[in-house]
């Protein structure tokens, strides 16, 4: 009998912990995949790597007509880097998933209009919407950019 209770208490254990795991991982992983903005002039793919959040422009609005693998980063501060193109750029990174409040924060955001990077933080609210923040040290001072899923 003891060798039976003993049994059972440890399956009910390995399936806890295995369950309450795969609801951390979805959680966190939720923020993975293609989003557009809401203005609907740029999307990107959310993707992990090395435990961080990062994401990467796989499309974007041209309002000149150009093919978009025309457009370069132009306004980068780094010279070497002025040649890279915007298709594809990396412009998410370092994003880290607190269980807590449900976010991804201690990112950075580049913003290659401007060559600009800024701090990051993420969530995703009720409706289902990402909303990246983009600030300067203090999240009050900075600005939301809304991303919707899709597939």
């Amino acid at each position: 009998m003891p060798l039976k209770f003993a049994c059972v208490c440890f399956l009910i254990t390995i399936f806890t912990v295995f369950h309450t795991h795969g609801q951390a991982t979805t959680a966190q992983g939720k923020i993975c995949g293609k989003w557009q903005s809401t203005d609907k002039t740029l999307r990107i793919q959310v993707y992990m790597e090395n435990n961080q959040y990062k994401a990467n422009i796989i499309w974007f609005s041209d309002t000149e007509g150009k093919p978009m693998d025309y457009w370069t980063d132009r306004h980068n501060p780094d010279p070497a880097l002025r040649s890279r193109k915007i298709l594809g750029m990396s412009v998410l990174s370092g994003l880290k998933y607190d269980p807590d409040k449900n976010t991804w924060e201690e990112g950075m955001v580049y913003d290659s209009k401007h060559g600009r990077e800024w701090n990051a933080s993420a969530n995703i609210d009720k409706s289902g919407m990402l909303r990246v923040r983009g600030y300067w040290h203090f999240k009050f001072i900075g600005r939301t950019m809304d991303f919707v899923k899709i597939p």
